[in-house]
């Protein structure tokens, strides 16, 4: 398929970066990245990973959390199985 539509695209610095850093490492150029992104829109009928709104419980975790309140701190894998009663 002959390639000849252009995407102009503004994205912070620090995004652009890393990702060029790690399609570097996969030897995959930019263009083919975001070329293999649209595909797999039109593969899925969608954006292909899972986007949500949250939803009120994880809205009040996420506010809890970032005020740290109610955050559990547990000094094993066992303690925290213990008190999941698992």
């Amino acid at each position: 398929m002959n390639k000849t539509a252009t995407i102009n695209a503004r994205i912070d610095e620090q995004t652009k970066t890393k990702a060029q850093n790690i399609l570097k490492i996969l030897n995959i150029p930019m263009s083919e990245a975001i070329s293999m992104f649209f595909r797999q829109i039109i593969l899925q009928k969608g954006i292909p990973f899972e986007i949500k709104i949250p939803n009120e419980v994880t809205l009040k975790a996420h506010k809890l959390a970032k005020e740290g309140k109610e955050i559990h701190k547990y000094d094993s894998l066992e303690d925290l199985f213990e008190a999941l009663e698992i």
